[in-house]
């Protein structure tokens, strides 16, 4: 039986790397997907790419209107909400330490990251709990977990994306809302592709996975894992998936 049959999932980010991966691996489970993306041609071309009737909606994660009216043609679509995939994100090659980074640069990861993450699970965990539960999953980083250099704009971001996961799993458990977090270490996604190049610090990090780079399509997998019912006593955990790094 698919791991994901009779259950509708929101993915924010979906239209490319990890979350169009996540978006594919959800549908070939049999979910019902709908993709959030602000980059309408790209979240059209996933729900082309994923099949099974998934669906793009235009959406600015960081405009709370535009978030919660996409959870709401979600759910008029579907019928209903099980899984909240909090993906939208990313750094740029502005970060730095907190002394050198341009200040537009903390508070454009802080209102992407941090804050998109904040109005996805305000918007979306009342949708899952009134569905009869279900799962977040938040996408935080390696470099919640370890020192990374230059890189304390995004590592703030997604430091407070790591502390929201747990408060929220507490919060919600008795509304069998579960509430997680992924922390990858660098993806190869295309974008990640060209963050590291010429970045001594990233190249660095990416030379020392243990077992080889990441793939979006890892990132899907453990997602698809903490989506499905085999994760039904798992709340509150950020779960790196990292090759290694944060051990070595």
């Amino acid at each position: 039986m698919p791991r994901l049959d009779g259950k509708v999932a929101f993915i924010t980010g979906a239209g490319t790397g990890i979350g169009r991966a996540t978006a594919i691996l959800f549908a070939r489970e049999s979910a019902k997907v709908a993709i959030a993306e602000i980059d309408a041609a790209a979240g059209e071309e996933t729900a082309h790419l994923a099949g099974n009737g998934a669906i793009a909606i235009r959406t600015d994660v960081t405009e709370p209107e535009s978030l919660e009216r996409a959870i709401r043609a979600t759910i008029d679509k579907f019928g209903g909400l099980h899984v909240l995939h909090n993906n939208a994100g990313g750094s740029t090659a502005a970060d730095n330490t907190a002394v050198e980074a341009p200040l537009d640069e903390f508070w454009r990861a802080i209102k992407l990251d941090l804050y998109g993450t904040f109005l996805g699970c305000r918007f979306g965990i009342p949708a899952i709990a009134k569905s009869g539960g279900g799962s977040v999953i938040n996408m935080s980083s390696n470099v919640a977990l370890m020192g990374v250099p230059g890189r304390d704009c995004y590592t703030a971001a997604k430091g407070g994306i790591a502390a929201i996961t747990r408060s929220l799993a507490v919060a919600y458990a008795p509304q069998k809302v579960r509430v997680n977090a992924i922390a990858p270490s660098a993806t190869m996604t295309e974008r990640v592709k060209r963050l590291v190049a010429g970045n001594t610090a990233l190249q660095k990090l990416a030379d020392s996975h243990l077992l080889g780079l990441i793939e979006p399509e890892d990132i899907a997998n453990t997602a698809l894992y903490l989506a499905s019912d085999e994760a039904r006593l798992v709340t509150g955990q950020v779960l790196p998936v990292d090759s290694g790094v944060t051990i070595s």
